[in-house]
This record gives structure tokens, C-alpha cells and sequence, in this order.
């Protein structure tokens, strides 16, 4: 018995040739179009605020800054010390000091512990273009970070002038304690997200930003020959606790940078750093 197809001639399997029967292209009800860096701020946003660290290292920030600043004012309330024509707000220092150890940690594992589980490489894989990936990180994080750093110290600083009598505020010294120690935290924050893909291991990076923080006072503290006065000096003027002091009106030497002169540091040595990582990021395998 022959089938229709063999009675023309044709091949049996002919009829289950996909050439046979052309399919019609494919229109996915979803607007399908290119990727931008909103794309990637959006992903950045969502991996910083679901992963534990970020609640972990700003918490712990947010804790150090109210509870060593009140604790500080409640110290100088109760010794009835007079602060004269100093400004109360130097007593947020110490607590943003610290806090900002948290703030590098954060910086660090912002894009070193991707490297660290593999995530990496699907970041790269979702986003291709490396410098989009580093630049919505660098935004995301700079962004975050300033703005919970300035708000903190501003509530820190409110209560502080509520706790402790006397002392001179004026707006300059307000604005220094607020958003240029945001702005200096969430830049040396950025730093630390710079050294983070530089090194690309977390503990290694964090390692190196606190002996950076650390280790110029320690230097200087033990630098007695009179031969190394001159770099003793440009170590306590230029280290990163001076210049966060400088912000607060409480430097630790009466020389080096003054005003907003530590921001403008920070900011060249954090765009140098991001500069680099950048190169390192397009050149080097993940």
C-alpha cells in the first residue's frame, strides 16, 4: 500500500522535513531592548541592600557613631568641663572614626567577596561592559553610604548640643560634621571598593585600608630621631584620622591641611584608585 507521498514521488521522510514547514518568527510580548547603566544601578541596588553585610557593617557604624558620641557628651556634661570657643560637635569624631572601619569593610566586600564566591562572573556575564559594573557600584555604595553617615551624624551632633552647655556651632562647623564627614567617609569608602578590585580578596584589601588609617600615627608615634622630624610631621598632618579631625575642628597638629582641604585629598587619591581598578577590570580574567 503506497502513502500520497509516494504516489508523487516524494521521500517519506520529506513529510517530516522542517524546510517543509517554515516557522514564523518568534515575538516575545516583552519590549526587549538594550541594557544601560540604570539597568545596572537597579542590580547593584538590589545585591547591596539583600546581602547581610551591608545591614551587618552599617549597623555596627550607626551604633559606634550614637553610642561613642553620647557617650562623649554625657562624659564632658558631667565633668563640667567648659569647651570655651570649641565646638561641640568634635565630639562626633571618635565615633566616626571608628565607623569608618565598618565603612571599609563594606567597601571591600562590595566587590571582593563577588570574587570570592564566583558572583563575578555572573555579573559580568549579565553586564558585560566591566566599567558599567564598576561605576553602578561605585555610586550605589557612594550614595548609600553618604547619605546614612551624614543623617547619623546630624542626629548625633543635635543631641549633642542638647546634652553638653556651652561651646560655639556655627553653620560652617555644622556643615563640616555633617556632610563633609558623609563625604568623607563615603569616600574613603570608594577607596576601599577601589583597593577591593585591585586585590580582589577580601581580607587582604581590608587588611592594607587599616593599616593605611592605622599605621601613619603609628609610624610617626615612634619616629624620635630629630633627622625624621620633617616626615614625622607630613605623617600626622596628612594621616587619615588627622584629616577626618580637621572636618570636626579637632586636627591632631595645628600645621597641615585645614577647612575642606582633606575632601579634596581624599577625592584625588579615591578617583587615582578608581582609575586603577577600572584598568585592572577590562585587562584581567575573572
Amino acid at each position: 500500500m503506497t502513502t500520497p507521498y509516494q504516489q508523487q514521488g516524494a521521500h517519506p521522510q520529506a513529510a517530516y522535513s522542517p524546510a517543509a514547514y517554515p516557522q514564523a518568527g518568534y515575538d516575545s510580548p516583552i519590549p526587549v531592548r538594550a541594557a544601560h547603566l540604570g539597568d545596572a544601578l537597579a542590580s547593584e541596588w538590589t545585591k547591596i541592600r539583600s546581602v547581610r553585610s551591608t545591614m551587618w557593617t552599617l549597623g555596627v557604624m550607626i551604633v559606634l557613631m550614637v553610642g561613642i558620641g553620647l557617650l562623649s557628651a554625657f562624659a564632658v556634661s558631667a565633668s563640667d568641663a567648659r569647651l570655651g570657643e570649641e565646638s561641640v560637635l568634635s565630639l562626633g569624631f571618635f565615633g566616626v572614626l571608628l565607623g569608618s572601619i565598618c565603612v571599609i569593610t563594606l567597601g571591600v566586600l562590595t566587590i571582593a567577596s563577588e570574587y570570592g564566591t564566583g558572583m563575578i562572573r555572573t555579573t559580568l556575564t549579565a553586564c558585560p561592559s566591566r566599567g558599567r559594573v564598576l561605576t553602578a557600584k561605585a555610586i550605589v555604595f557612594f550614595l548609600l553610604v553618604f547619605v546614612i553617615t551624614s543623617v547619623t551624624a546630624g542626629i548625633v551632633g543635635a543631641l549633642q548640643t542638647s546634652i553638653v552647655t556651652g561651646g560655639v556651632n556655627t553653620g560652617e562647623d555644622w556643615l563640616r560634621a555633617t556632610v563633609g564627614a558623609g563625604l568623607y567617609v563615603a569616600l574613603l569608602g570608594l577607596l576601599s571598593l577601589a583597593v577591593g578590585a585591585l586585590i580582589r580578596h577580601s581580607a587582604g584589601a581590608i587588611t592594607i585600608m587599616i593599616g593605611l588609617v592605622l599605621l601613619p600615627l603609628v609610624l610617626a608615634l615612634f619616629m624620635f630621631s630629630p633627622s625624621l622630624r620633617e616626615v614625622q610631621e607630613a605623617l600626622f598632618e596628612y594621616s587619615i584620622p588627622s584629616q577626618l579631625g580637621v572636618l570636626y575642628s579637632a586636627p591632631v597638629t595645628n600645621s597641615g591641611p585645614t577647612g575642606w582641604d582633606p575632601l579634596f585629598i581624599m577625592l584625588g587619591a579615591t578617583v587615582v584608585a578608581l582609575v586603577g581598578a577600572g584598568f585592572s577590570l577590562a585587562r584581567r580574567d575573572v
